[in-house]
């Protein structure tokens, strides 16, 4: 912390304490640098988003806290399959050998007790955590230095510091006040979702997968993660025309989208819902910029890409990494530019497109995985790498050279 005309300076200040904040905050805090990050909500709370994809393991690795995930009550995710539309499943993406650190497997976690324990590594290794504050307005006029008026317990406070890390996850705080956000046209969907418990799950090894099942009608998909305590995550994406335009509440559409999926109802026809219906829209989009002279966005904050694939924990956690290592790098030569803080994000992109072109390739009503591997056999293990989350690879998109993108004619 240093003194400036504004009194005590931070060196940095993070908004929001999901993976990507915390994440940033750990990274930069065990720098040595002085962070400060600024929660709204009280710990845990209820989030989306419970399927890791087995790239994030590195950065988890980096944070520490491979040891306590393997201790912890989460199941392991070995693999992630495909149930089409006729009710047909794929054969299991197994990870193996293929996951950067050789477990072979991954987590499903719940979100409550996963962002936790992240916000508690921050802790750990230095950084100064706010939860219960709400970040009201920022102030970039002081030359070098960022204001930030912050809310808790009803009291007014003024912060200050030389970077500010946006975090918000999709509130964009900063994105929407500075006009960056932009939506894909072809992704607005939304999606509703609870969990069970008692449901039927596979034995071995499959019991922790992601299975990612399609509607008879193809408008729509539903995903199905395994929890703890016998419990599984349900959700079911589409087109918002299609998911909410009659009006129904969540819980109906859930139920009349389901009953098109006789492969998953079949499964839950002895389980028991155990919180109710929630529901939010999944508009994908991406931020013109991800950085200025002193501040940068990450995680949900910069962008956000249809949840099919499980990658938005990960890309939260990438994008964190990414982003404090260019921020420890511009703290040591006192160079703030949005050059140096958004250094980063040419090679973010390129990883996130690859993504997005998957994306684009499952709502594609002409286009099936299994038809695709079937033409294409070699390219298995380059599909499986996507899946696995390895999008920044030498080679990463190679399958693209002969796997055809059309963007979703649905939505």
């Amino acid at each position: 912390m240093v003194q400036g005309n504004s009194g005590e300076v931070r060196d940095v200040i993070v908004i929001g304490g999901g993976p990507a904040g915390a994440t940033v905050a750990a990274l930069l805090a065990e720098y040595g640098h002085d962070v400060l990050l600024l929660e709204r909500e009280i710990l845990p709370r209820h989030h989306v988003g419970e399927s890791l994809i087995p790239a994030a393991n590195s950065v988890l690795a980096r944070l520490g806290l491979i040891d306590e995930l393997r201790q912890s009550s989460f199941p392991r995710k070995y693999s992630v399959q495909f149930v089409g539309d006729s009710g047909r499943p794929s054969a299991p993406f197994y990870f193996d050998d293929l996951d950067p650190l050789g477990l072979g497997y991954t987590w499903q976690v719940v979100r409550g007790d996963f962002d936790r324990m992240l916000v508690g590594r921050a802790e750990q290794l230095g950084a100064d955590v706010r939860t219960g504050t709400r970040v009201h307005c920022i102030d970039f006029s002081k030359e070098g230095i960022t204001s930030v008026s912050a809310k808790a317990s009803g009291e007014l406070s003024e912060l200050n510091c030389r970077v500010l890390i946006d975090a918000s996850g999709q509130t964009c705080f900063l994105a929407n006040r500075m006009g960056l956000r932009v939506s894909d046209p072809d992704l607005k969907n939304g999606t509703v979702w609870t969990w069970y418990r008692g449901a039927e799950r596979d034995p071995g090894r499959d019991e922790g997968a992601t299975i990612i099942y399609s509607a008879a009608d193809r408008k729509s998909w539903f995903w199905s993660i395994p929890l703890p305590d016998d419990t599984v995550s349900i959700g079911c994406t589409g087109a918002m025309d299609h998911m909410f335009g009659s009006g129904l509440s969540a819980k109906n559409v859930l139920s009349r989208e389901l009953a098109k999926c006789p492969a998953l109802s079949d499964r839950l026809k002895d389980a028991t819902q155990s919180m109710p219906v929630r529901s939010t829209r999944d508009f994908s989009y991406r931020s013109k910029r991800a950085a200025g002279d002193g501040w940068v966005l990450v995680g949900d904050a910069s962008g956000f890409i249809d949840p099919v694939y499980s990658s938005g924990v990960f890309l939260a956690l990438k994008s964190a990494e990414f982003a404090a290592d260019a921020i420890h790098a511009g703290l040591k030569r006192d160079d703030l530019s949005a050059r140096q803080l958004g250094s980063w994000k040419a090679e973010y992109d390129k990883g996130v497109e690859h993504f997005r072109r998957l994306v684009y390739a499952f709502y594609d009503p002409d286009f099936s995985f299994g038809d695709f591997l079937q033409q294409y056999p070699e390219y298995r293990t380059d599909l499986t790498n996507l899946l696995i989350g390895n999008v920044f690879s030498p080679n990463a998109g190679r399958m693209f050279e002969v796997l055809p993108i059309n963007k979703p004619r649905h939505v």
